[in-house]
Parts: structure tokens; sequence; C-alpha cells
């Protein structure tokens, strides 16, 4: 019985074994999909967003433009990672093809099933094997990673891989004085960066604990970390000149922001506003065509700054309605979980009440220990979401730091933390060296 429950044990804390896990529910669950959903309707509907759009004049020789499938110029308004893996998606099995979703979603299953490693490296360090082990298993059975794959033909789920790399490779480098290790975390930064920008709310915290962390124990290399930050700005460059020539303005990345603002902050809102109540697709579009994309975004700047200064009490109002979807799924919390329309739904809400407790008490533990690593996990439930109370959300757009918040929810409050070797006895959240209260 011994040896029986030993290989249990050994199995449950294979981190191999859980990728493999979470990658079977992911495909499972595509399976399903493609079972419930005519074949004619996977091909098409999945891509039709900017994302597809792009792809599909990068596959077809046109260049990174025609946002909405129709011939509107070049575009900054996404960033060209995911759209060049689509597009070559589409260059290999075919435009809006049937194959190409199957593909599409195949990776990005695989981008979900791998955050399993970061996060039990993390985990492994922060609280130990068991830890490590129970926030690999969550995320491999969480909700949301198992349907975003397939749900979204969009970078969410690289990007929620490269989140959670990003803590793994930052509580790293904090510890390394290695050149290659500060070269490749430069390199990873840019990639991330220009997978998906809004990852860059996390990037002052973590150089900023790494440099603390390097200073505290005496082995702060300035050389060295401004190469890393050469490597991020290198591989960031390129990208930031072509938009420069292309739309005669400095974009460092995207260029969407004022309409992400102007659809979270406009007169729809106002119940006792004369203007239009709706706000349609295809209305954006034909404006957008019309005044092109430059023209079309300052006009969305200018607008959403206008309702913000002459209705700064809705302002708040949005943004505190906002803050409540983003980790509830809803705007209206009593309403929904009274009437959830489906079992379902019901669950992803109850879900997200547990995300949100476990959450706020593996915050409290961290801070009550003065846990050194408080500062670069933090980030992640704190400041991340930042942009999306202003702008809109969803729990799409929260998923890229649901990895963190499975290691969160379920590792640091259950389990003792180690305190970190090189924490001095000032009992901060950063580590110092023997006899500074760093």
């Amino acid at each position: 019985m011994s040896i029986v429950l030993s290989r249990i044990r050994r199995l449950a804390t294979a981190i191999p074994f859980v990728f493999l896990v979470a990658l079977g529910l992911r495909i499972a669950f595509l399976v399903y999909e493609a079972h419930v959903i005519p074949a004619n309707v996977l091909a098409y509907v999945p891509f039709e967003q900017e994302v597809g759009s792009v792809a599909k004049a990068l596959a077809e020789g046109r260049g990174f433009c025609c946002l909405f499938r129709q011939p509107t110029g070049p575009t900054a308004w996404l960033v060209p990672v995911y759209p060049i893996l689509l597009a070559g998606i589409f260059k290999v099995f075919g435009v809006f093809s049937l194959a190409s979703f199957y593909a599409a979603a195949l990776l990005n299953c695989m981008f979900s099933a791998l955050a399993c490693f970061p996060i039990f490296s993390v985990g492994k360090r922060v609280s130990g094997l068991p830890a490590a082990a129970s926030a690999a298993w969550l995320w491999a059975i969480i909700p949301s990673g198992i349907l975003m794959p397939t749900e979204w033909i969009w970078d969410t789920s690289l990007s929620a891989l490269l989140a959670a790399t990003l803590l793994w490779a930052t509580l790293r480098l904090a510890d390394s004085s290695g050149t290659r290790d500060f070269v490749g975390y430069g390199a990873l930064w840019g990639l991330s960066l220009l997978t998906n920008p809004a990852l860059g709310a996390l990037l002052p915290f973590h150089f900023g604990w790494i440099v603390y962390r390097h200073d505290c124990q005496g082995s702060l290399r300035p050389a060295r970390l401004a190469l890393a930050v050469a490597f991020l700005v290198a591989m960031c460059l390129p990208w930031a000149v072509r938009n420069t020539i292309q739309f005669h303005r400095l974009i460092p990345l995207r260029s969407n922001l004022p309409f992400e603002l102007w659809m979270g902050n406009n007169e729809i809102y106002d119940e006792h506003s004369r203007a239009v109540n709706r706000i349609t697709r295809f209305e954006q579009v034909r404006r957008y065509t019309r005044l092109g994309e430059s023209a079309f975004l300052d006009e969305k700047w200018q607008d959403a700054w206008q309702f913000i200064r002459t209705h700064p009490r809705l302002t708040l109002q949005l943004f505190g309605r906002r803050i409540v979807a983003t980790w509830l799924g809803t705007e209206s919390p009593q309403r929904d979980f009274l009437h959830p329309g489906s079992p379902l739904v019901a669950f992803i809400f109850a879900w997200n009440v547990f995300v949100l407790v476990g959450v706020v008490a593996a915050l409290a533990r961290l801070l009550i220990l003065h846990n050194p690593f408080f500062v670069p996990i933090a980030a992640y439930p704190i400041v991340f979401p930042l942009v999306y109370y202003l702008t809109q959300t969803s729990l799409r757009l929260r998923h890229p730091c649901d990895p963190v918040l499975a290691l969160m929810v379920l590792a640091l409050p259950i389990f003792s933390l180690k305190a970190a070797p090189s924490m001095g006895p000032g009992g901060s959240p950063f580590a110092g060296r023997p006899g500074q209260a760093c």
C-alpha cells in the first residue's frame, strides 16, 4: 500500500504528467466544440475579428494592414507576434479554413498547458513542492484555462504563458548574475510586449524588484541591467520605427488605446443623453474606413476625454463597475448570480468568487509574512488590470494573469511560504544582506 501511495504522490508532483492532463482537457473541450458547432462556422467565425483580418492580409502578401478586411492601409491597432503566427497557419492550412481553426486552437491549447511549467517552478521556489504541484494542478483544470484556447483565436493563451514565464524569469534573475540570463530576460520582455503590450504594466515592478534585490545583496551590476533593457528595446525598436514611418507619429507598440478608452467612456452610458444610444460594428468600421486610422483614433480620444471631463461621477461609477466585472465576470453580480441562465454560468460565477477570495487571502498572507516575493507576485492582480478598469474589461482580458492567480489562490494561502535565504532581519518585502534592513 505504501508503495502505491508513494507512486501516486510522485505522479501527482510530476509536472510533465500535469502538463499532459492540462493539454488533454483543453483538447477535449476543442473536440466537444467541434462536435456541437457546424464546420462552416468554425472555419469562419473565430477569425472574424481584427487579428484574423490582419493575418489574412499577411498571408495574402498585402502586409500588416486591412484591420477590418477592407483596404484601409497599414495598421498599428495590433502588435505583430500573434497575427504573424496566425498568418503562418493560414499559409499552411488555408485562409479561414477548418484546418486553420484546428491548428490555431491546438496551438493555443499548447500555449495554455505549457504555463504549468513556470507556475510549478514559481510555486516550488515560493512555497515548496506540495504548493507547486497544487498550483499546477489548479491551472490544469481551471475553467478559463480550458475554455479560452478554443473560444478565442487571439493572443490570450500565449499571453498567459508569457505572463507566467515573466514571473518565473524575474524570480530567477533576482539571484543570478549571468550575462546570458540578463540578455534572455530582456528578450523575453521584448517578445511579451510585442504579443500583449498590457503586460508592460508589470515591467517597472519586475525590473525595480530585481534592482532592489541585487542592490541589497551587493551584487548590483548596472551594465548587465542595461544589457537587459537594450535587448528589450532592440526587439521593440523595429516595430516602433515601422509605425513612426507609416503614421508620422510615435507609436511604440499599438495605437488602439483611444478607441478602447472611448468604448468604456461614451454617451451611451448616460441615460439622460440625447446622443445615439447604441454602438454598432458596422458604424465604427465605416467611420474608420472614411477617416483613416490616425484621424479615427484622434476623434475617439477627444470624445472619450470630453465625456470624462463632463461626466466625472458617471466615469467613477463605470470605473467601479469594471472592477467588479473584472473579478466576478459581471457588472451586476446580485442580479446575475440569482438568475445565471445555466448551470455552467452559475459555476463560472461561483468560481470567480472563489478566485477573488483566494487572491485577497494570498496577498494578505504574503504581506503579513513579509515575504520577499510580494512585489512581483502582487503586481499581477493589483497592477495588470488597471488599464481595463479605465477602458473596458472582460474575463478574457484578465486571462493573462490567471496562471499567477491560480498560484495565489491555492498555493499561497494554504501552504507555508518559505523565507528567502538572503532575507534581511528588517522583515522587508525585499531581500537584504545579513545585518541590513533593506
